[in-house]
């Protein structure tokens, strides 16, 4: 690449959720005059979420995109050069270390603060999309307070989708958990737990073919030991859908020089967001398998960038 395309930078942030932004926001009043890429999904997973009620500091709640930009003006209000972009390669062989934006525009950056977030995986429905944030969800703690009462179904058959039924269990009145499989993959304590929870009904050998509704989901369509000769069509009526079939942690291009698990979340040392690279930094849900809040997302945004700062002064760039 011609050397005079390169753009050199000391702080880059990839990634625009509450980690991204967060991080935006300490390394703009820290002067580090950060350049931040917003990526596939500019606010993250946070603009598919209607209403958000367990952020801090909203008593009557806000919705995600309005409280992702917010986050945005306050880093911008400081001095952070946010720009539409999405990181397509990295190379963290060496400081510099070096990011090319949409396969064309080449950054060389002291410090480098990956938050670019999980991605829920989907059954693959149109209708996952046709009702997204009308009944559709992939978060149980986040939206799960919506379905009091209500009749809710969890799709999945391990720890996660346990966790998540056995969660919705103390909210809704009742709680489908669909199995494709004729078991659960959860550990035995998660199992037990949900066998012995009474308004749980574990549907074995149950595939999602469709959701209905006339504006939200009102059902489900199932089919029973699907392929077998015995196959059965199903309906449930149900008002929540979630999915609960785990994240994919946007991680891949940094595999080749960053430690990750077998999931693809990085490794960060025990209790702060630095990595096995000096001076690279994975904040938010990249490198969080456990607790995936948008709190926790901008807690290790601020961790991020005063590490990044520390870096910076004791390496003297």
């Amino acid at each position: 690449m011609d050397n005079s395309t390169i753009e050199k930078v000391r702080c880059l942030i990839i990634g625009s959720g509450p980690a991204g932004y967060t991080a935006a926001i300490y390394a703009s009043r820290a002067n580090l005059n950060p350049v931040l890429y917003e990526g596939i999904q500019p606010g993250g997973q946070l603009t598919t979420t209607t209403e958000v009620e367990n952020f801090p500091g909203y008593p009557n709640g806000i919705t995600g995109p309005e409280l992702m930009e917010d986050l945005k003006k306050q880093a911008v209000r400081f001095g952070a050069d946010i720009r539409m972009g999405i990181a397509t390669a990295a190379d963290l062989s060496a400081a510099p270390y070096k990011i090319t934006i949409d396969a064309e525009k080449e950054i060389e950056t002291e410090v480098l603060i990956i938050a670019t977030g999980a991605t829920a995986k989907y059954l693959g429905l149109p209708d996952e999309h046709k009702y997204a944030g009308m009944g559709v969800s992939a978060c149980a703690t986040c939206d799960g307070f919506f379905y009091r009462k209500k009749i809710v179904a969890v799709v999945g058959g391990g720890d996660t989708a346990c966790e998540e039924a056995i969660y919705l269990s103390s909210l809704a009145k009742q709680v489908y958990l669909i199995v494709r499989k004729p078991y659960l993959r959860a550990s035995k304590v998660m199992q037990e737990r949900v066998l012995n929870t009474p308004n749980i009904i574990v549907l074995f050998e149950h595939n999602t073919v469709g959701l209905f509704g006339e504006s939200g989901v009102e059902g489900a369509h199932l089919v029973k030991r699907m392929g077998q000769p015995d196959e059965e069509k199903v309906d449930i009526a149900i008002d929540g859908f979630f999915l609960a079939i785990g994240h994919k942690p946007n991680s891949d291009i940094f595999k080749q020089w960053l430690d990750t698990d077998e999931t693809g979340y990085i490794k960060t040392i025990e209790g702060t967001p630095r990595t096995n690279v000096p001076g690279v930094f994975a904040a938010g849900d990249v490198a969080d398998p456990l607790y995936r809040q948008a709190i926790t997302a901008a807690g290790s945004g601020c961790k991020a960038a005063i590490e990044a700062e520390r870096y910076l002064s004791e390496t003297g760039k």
